[in-house]
């Protein structure tokens, strides 16, 4: 047995609660991206139990419970407001709040910027496959200009928001993008999300054969995996490039990872001035 799949056996037993398969269409990037964040909470070397797995309305709803962790199933673009809940009754969890483009940044948008601008000690993944896969392939708010969807057949009129950009902007501190394909710079990525204090945010490119690619005449899974590993810019090379050379490119890497002021450490700090005495300020982060 090799070394890889002794481990990927050992974490599966570990942290695994349904036999497979999924429920997820053959090819779907959801299952690496699972896989990743399994990888990524192994990396932090902290108990299990410390975390909680918030997912919101779409293909990757049911990823909680194939896995041996707590878990809420939110409403529609709710995950930073119920992360937001955990937190601060419980600043000793690590929720793990999992959404795609539609769910974040549509009818969660405004959770989403108010979570960021608020610093909030929570770690956000964004599963971003431009297309609402689970009720047909509609257009979301990250679906390029000019692409066909299935409310858009002769092109997207719209421009998509960078999510990046925006939570950036918003004040997340610190914020990724990477891809299904590059799993090993994605489960690094997620490790180091869960362990920044304060709100990290982590796009990852993904694919959805089912809709997006078939609509866009993408090819197999493979081949769409292949086009993400081919129109990937480092955010290194990026900066030196053009704008029309970063036309329809990927631009991976971290973006921010800032040290700065952290909500609930400063509310519970409030607290204290308030009820004029100290008190321990329970972030084991601090």
């Amino acid at each position: 047995m090799s070394k890889s799949k002794s481990q990927s056996e050992l974490l599966a037993k570990h942290y695994r609660q349904k036999t497979l398969p999924t429920s997820w269409c053959s090819g779907c990037g959801i299952g690496t991206v699972i896989g990743a964040i399994v990888r990524g909470i192994e990396g932090t070397g902290l108990p299990s139990e410390r975390f909680v797995f918030v997912t919101g309305i779409g293909c990757y709803g049911g990823a909680g419970t194939y896995l041996k962790f707590s878990d809420i199933h939110a409403l529609h673009g709710r995950c930073p407001s119920y992360g937001t809940g955990l937190k601060l009754a419980n600043p000793e969890l690590y929720p793990i709040l999992l959404m795609g483009d539609g769910d974040a940044a549509s009818i969660g948008g405004n959770h989403l910027i108010h979570a960021a601008r608020r610093n909030i000690d929570l770690t956000a993944i964004i599963l971003n496959n431009h297309t609402y896969g689970m009720t047909g392939g509609q257009y979301s708010p990250t679906t390029p200009q000019g692409t066909p969807a299935a409310t858009a057949p002769y092109g997207m009129v719209e421009g998509p928001f960078d999510l990046c950009r925006l939570v950036q902007a918003a004040g997340a501190s610190f914020v990724a993008r990477t891809t299904v394909y590059h799993v090993n710079q994605m489960v690094s990525f997620f490790t180091r999300a869960i362990l920044h204090r304060g709100f990290a945010v982590v796009e990852v490119e993904s694919q959805c054969p089912t809709y997006f690619g078939k609509l866009n005449k993408m090819g197999t899974p493979v081949d769409m995996l292949k086009w993400q590993r081919d129109h990937t810019v480092p955010v290194e090379k990026a900066r030196g490039m053009k704008p029309q050379e970063l036309e329809g490119r990927i631009i991976t890497g971290i973006f921010v990872e800032e040290n700065r002021n952290e909500y609930v450490t400063d509310y519970y700090r409030l607290i204290e001035r308030v009820k004029g005495k100290k008190s321990e300020i329970r972030n084991p982060k601090s």
